[in-house]
């Protein structure tokens, strides 16, 4: 009943795009399959948008932080195709990995293992890449391992002028959720408030992950996202940019109904919440997850919901 109030009113007209939103792309654009007229048709589809940031897939990481360069043998050719067909458009490798200790994966305790990531995140800045998105999963709250992972490359991307983002979480709905969610099912889904600021404060952009929620209705999910956008507005600084993510692909399963998970509900919970909370930030937008799932009708919402 709270997230469905959370959801009710309607968002003034002056919320919408700051020009700073994001896409998730898939790994098709790097590694061979894909060729100068999808890039043609690309083009067509962000223009007159609010994209700014290219998070194309450019890994996986190898479960000890390294990155095979064969895994994105067109990597150069995407990058330098996007800088001259968009300009003022950033290219950013999307990079990550499962995590232990969840998964047999990524070791974020481990010294090495940081120290490789962070020589992987130079190796794609080499090739011209603008920036490095990290979506690693599922990083604990708390687990300190990140946050000296996210200190050493951006002593990096610093030195390089390049951006540092990642891809977060949901906050906790309630305080501490996090924690009930390990200790009954070992599953670190959620992040404390005071963690998401940690990590908000190492980084250049941060982009939330507010899908994949379990919200039954469309009128549950829209309050559910306000009430993201809220949370993560009162601790992420006024210098980072905040997206919230958008659900432009199709499932039905127990963690996302298809149904109740649309771009429009998403579109207008984020209105609400930045509505309400911050209206007038200027470094906030919205992120697509993800373009080989997104129909024409889901770029058609959000132009007209949040560009317009």
């Amino acid at each position: 009943m709270a997230l469905a109030i959370e959801g009710v009113g309607e968002p003034g007209e002056g919320v919408r795009s700051r020009g700073r939103d994001a896409v998730w792309l898939g790994h098709a654009w790097v590694d061979g399959r894909k060729g100068d007229g999808d890039i043609a048709g690309l083009v067509g589809v962000l223009r007159g948008t609010g994209i700014r940031d290219l998070f194309v897939h450019t890994g996986p990481l190898a479960d000890d932080g390294g990155l095979d360069p064969g895994l994105a043998p067109k990597a150069r050719w995407f990058v330098e195709a996007a800088h001259r067909e968009l300009p003022g458009v950033r290219v950013q490798a999307w990079l990550g990995n499962l995590v232990a200790p969840e998964y047999d994966g990524l070791r974020l305790v481990d010294r090495g293992t940081r120290d490789r990531v962070t020589a992987s995140a130079g190796a794609v800045l080499g090739i011209g890449f603008d920036g490095v998105h990290f979506d690693m999963e599922p990083v604990r709250s708390g687990e300190g391992g990140f946050l000296e992972l996210l200190d050493q490359v951006r002593a990096v991307t610093q030195a390089r002028g390049a951006v540092l983002s990642v891809s977060a979480p949901q906050i906790d709905p309630l305080p501490g959720l996090h924690a009930v969610g390990i200790a009954v099912a070992d599953h670190g889904k959620w992040w404390a408030q005071g963690y998401f600021a940690q990590v908000a404060r190492r980084v250049d952009q941060v982009a939330v992950m507010s899908y994949d929620t379990s919200m039954p209705w469309k009128a549950l999910f829209g309050g559910y996202v306000t009430q993201q956008t809220t949370l993560a507005l009162e601790v992420t600084p006024a210098e980072v940019d905040l997206l919230m993510g958008l659900p432009a692909f199709r499932a039905d399963n127990i963690a996302h109904h298809g149904a109740a998970e649309t771009v429009p509900a998403a579109v207008r919970g984020v209105r609400l919440g930045l509505g309400r909370h911050d209206p007038n930030r200027a470094n906030f937008g919205v992120a697509l997850y993800v373009d080989f799932a997104a129909t024409p009708e889901d770029w058609a919402t959000y132009r007209r919901d949040w560009c317009q």
